[in-house]
């Protein structure tokens, strides 16, 4: 889902950073000193759990140096002196029941390719965001982190100092939870995408999208200077500076998600860009909603996206009769088909997006940001002020904001809300995702209308794809379905509408 999703943190999730960034987060995120650095402080004085992954069993002796005369040359050696037999460093061991212990506040562990990383301290330091990477605590991370980073030789390099040993060589590589024949036909998929080339972006492609969004921001302005600000004229500029937004909020989606460039530096530029300043939103807002989304969908308290249950709306079947057996009614839930029409599409952006993601970069102090985003104002206030004055500047663009709301509020929704949505269970990645999404029809009007969004399965299974190989890589994603008997929704779009309020 794309612009600040009640769901970007960014990967890891939360946007690729820079070598800097890795090293200034590893660094800071390492324990200091004594018996909180494994890197410093002797072995034999520190708590099980948190020694070195190999500590040397046995020190070697280096061998004596040649006494040396007045002037420095070598005299008689004498007998040899006895050596130290080397051995080779010990492993450190853990069990899936070990690592399921570490996943609340105070310690937090994850697994990743059988490595177990102690994320404790780090997860403040993580350039994704706290969030997104918590979510996996006590659980086996090696798919999302393939699928949320661009750089993967990177973020190993600097995740050494938070390395603390391995699964035991009779524990299985994921936990009983997971489907092992699944995931495992579904990394060799992503292997066989990535030598067809389906990862990588033509960049001609965002080149025209961008264009066609400057040209519908200038044709905006131009009804109103060449017609006039009548009724007519001035409904027509706010049509089209609609389409600007919603379409902008598609592309800086995909500059979010490093689906653009090979490298972080320019997709988060971009980024900023264009969420920024043809937006007025902030890129760290963004990051940090969104890819808690993509790690956990539809998982209650994980994802952002459904937090709107229970206080406004009783969300999927499992999560509404936990509310019944509680007791707990904070709304008329048998109505809330039809005050979704009221406080759903209407209000999101005009009445919360629009004054919370001030709030959010001045408590967090994303300067950044916000010059970013006062470029926006700072732009459309001299270009509209001029031809409508301050009401009618007002009245344009909350009215635009009024428009996109309803846009931004179907588009994303008809993907995620009708399906399955429950507590985390600790699924397999593939099992997760598919889940929780499902698809709409390809067409062209489709495929512009929610910025290739109706591919949200492919999307969600490889977050980085550039979405012009959607289509590609669809029939394999749905072979793969079929082989493991997981049901590959498509559907119409006005279906799909349909589905969010039945």
């Amino acid at each position: 889902m794309p612009l600040g999703s009640p769901a970007p943190g960014t990967a890891w999730a939360a946007g690729q950073p820079g070598p800097g960034q890795w090293e200034r987060a590893a660094r800071l995120g390492s324990p200091r000193r004594g018996a909180e650095n494994p890197a410093r402080a002797p072995a034999d004085r520190l708590p099980e759990h948190a020694r070195p992954a190999w500590t040397p069993s046995a020190r070697m002796t280096a061998p004596a140096r040649p006494a040396r005369g007045a002037f420095g040359l070598a005299m008689a050696p004498g007998p040899p002196a006895a050596e130290t037999p080397a051995q080779g460093p010990t492993p450190r061991y853990f069990t899936w029941e070990e690592v399921a212990q570490r996943s609340g506040r105070q310690e937090q562990w994850i697994v990743i390719d059988r490595k177990v990383y102690n994320i404790s301290e780090f997860t403040r330091r993580h350039p994704g965001g706290s969030r997104v990477i918590s979510h996996y605590a006590g659980q086996d991370a090696t798919d999302p982190f393939v699928a949320f980073h661009i750089n993967k030789g990177l973020v190993r390099k600097y995740m050494n100092s938070l390395l603390i040993g391995e699964l035991s060589p009779e524990q299985p590589s994921f936990e009983s939870t997971k489907n092992k024949e699944l995931t495992d036909e579904f990394r060799k998929l992503r292997a066989t995408v990535e030598q067809m080339g389906l990862m990588k972006a033509n960049h001609m492609f965002f080149l025209l999208y961008l264009l066609h969004i400057l040209l519908l921001d200038v044709t905006a302005w131009l009804t109103l200077w060449v017609f006039g600000t009548s009724f007519v004229p001035f409904l027509l500029c706010a049509v089209l500076l609609s389409a600007v937004q919603a379409q902008a909020g598609w592309l800086q989606h995909d500059f979010g998600h490093l689906s653009v460039f090979s490298t972080s530096m320019w997709n988060h530029l971009l980024h900023h860009f264009v969420i920024g300043h043809l937006k007025g939103a902030p890129a760290s807002w963004w990051n940090h909603m969104h890819f808690q989304h993509h790690a956990k969908p539809n998982c209650f308290r994980k994802d952002p996206d459904i937090n709107m249950h229970p206080l406004f709306f009783a969300l999927g079947k499992i999560l509404s009769v936990e509310l019944g057996k509680q007791k707990k009614k904070y709304m008329p839930y048998n109505h809330q088909h039809k005050y979704f029409f009221l406080i759903g599409p209407p209000a999101l952006l005009p009445l919360y997006f629009q004054w919370y993601i001030f709030y959010f970069v001045i408590q967090r102090r994303k300067w950044v940001d916000l010059a970013w985003m006062i470029t926006f104002y700072i732009r459309i206030f001299l270009t509209y002020v001029p031809l409508l004055g301050m009401k009618g500047f007002l009245g344009l663009f909350f009215m635009v904001r009024f428009l996109e709301s309803h846009w931004f509020v179907w588009v994303t929704q008809m993907n995620h809300i009708p399906m399955h949505i429950d507590h985390d269970r600790n699924k397999d990645w593939v099992s997760t995702q598919l889940q929780a999404t499902c698809n709409v029809h390809k067409s062209a009007f489709n495929d512009w209308f929610s910025g290739h969004l109706n591919f949200q399965i492919e999307h969600h299974l490889f977050p980085t794809m550039p979405r012009h190989n959607y289509h590609k890589v669809a029939p394999l994603v749905q072979s793969l379905c079929a082989k493991h008997g997981i049901e590959y929704q498509s559907k119409p779009l006005l279906s799909a509408f349909a589905d969010i309020v039945q």
